[in-house]
This record gives structure tokens, C-alpha cells and sequence, in this order.
């Protein structure tokens, strides 16, 4: 049985030597460049909506070709 998201997890990525911050909350998913506040964000309902437009799979948009977050 999975564990419910009841509070935010922080998680640190890195993008082509980039380092970003991934955010997973009950409300939804926001990426930021470390050390900067402000990035895309986007809520559990506007992902999945995003997903079925871009291909149809609800996997976040790309495999339709696109990113979710508006950045390639």
C-alpha cells in the first residue's frame, strides 16, 4: 500500500550540470533553480489535464512532444 503525500517533499536534481529544487506536495509540483524562490508550478489537476492533451497518457506531456512545465 503506498503512503498518502500529507506534507511537502524536497528532492535535489540536476539538469545538464544545472541543480534544481523539486517540490511534491498534496497540492501539486514546482521546480526551482537551487537557490532561487520562484519556478513553474503546476497542481495535481493542471498535470494530469496537461498529460491527456499532450498525448493522451496522463504521464506529464512528453510523449506528446512537450513538457508540462513549458521548458524543453
Amino acid at each position: 500500500m503506498a503512503t498518502k503525500l500529507e506534507k511537502t517533499l524536497k528532492r535535489e536534481i540536476e539538469i545538464e550540470g544545472q541543480a534544481y529544487m523539486v517540490a511534491i506536495s498534496p497540492e501539486g509540483v514546482k521546480i526551482t533553480q537551487k537557490g532561487f524562490r520562484k519556478g513553474p508550478e503546476l497542481t495535481w489537476k493542471q498535470l494530469l489535464t496537461t498529460g491527456n492533451e499532450a498525448g493522451g497518457n496522463g504521464g506529464g506531456g512528453a510523449a506528446g512532444g512537450g513538457s508540462p512545465f513549458g521548458t524543453a
